[in-house]
């Protein structure tokens, strides 16, 4: 299946994203990348909260997988981007990007399941995301 259109959010390394060496510590791009999926989100006109509150669900993530290819460091500027890939009915991938400038910091895949904010089961993808992919 093809995937949607590329979205890229910026940020900078802080202190806290780094481990002793000033070089960020492997967890954090897993924030930095979910960061920029509620980013995405919200640029589709929606919040977390929103999904919760109004329309009794969530989004739970049931894989994960990157690959690091240089360290980011205290102070960078980085770009993380997002492209969601539809992969089901209730499931959703996103290809995820960190760079610094030009420069490939990691790149990963995320796959994420829509699921009843309550009960956890399965529940199709809103229909808002559909026309995004």
């Amino acid at each position: 299946m093809s995937a949607g259109k590329e979205f890229a959010w910026r940020t900078r390394v802080y202190w806290e994203d780094t481990d002793g060496g000033g070089v960020v510590y492997y967890a954090n791009y897993l924030k930095f990348m979910e960061r920029a999926r509620t980013e995405w989100l919200r640029s589709l006109g929606h919040s977390q909260v929103e999904l919760v509150e109004s329309l009794g669900f969530v989004f739970i993530v049931v894989e994960v997988q990157v690959k690091y290819r240089k360290p980011a460091r205290l102070d960078d500027d980085l770009t993380v981007t997002c492209e969601p890939v539809p992969e089901g009915r209730a499931s959703l991938g996103f290809r995820q990007t960190v760079r610094r400038g030009d420069t490939m910091l990691a790149e990963g895949s995320v796959r994420v399941a829509c699921v009843d904010a309550k009960s956890f089961r399965p529940r199709a993808l809103p229909d808002f995301i559909k026309p995004n992919l």
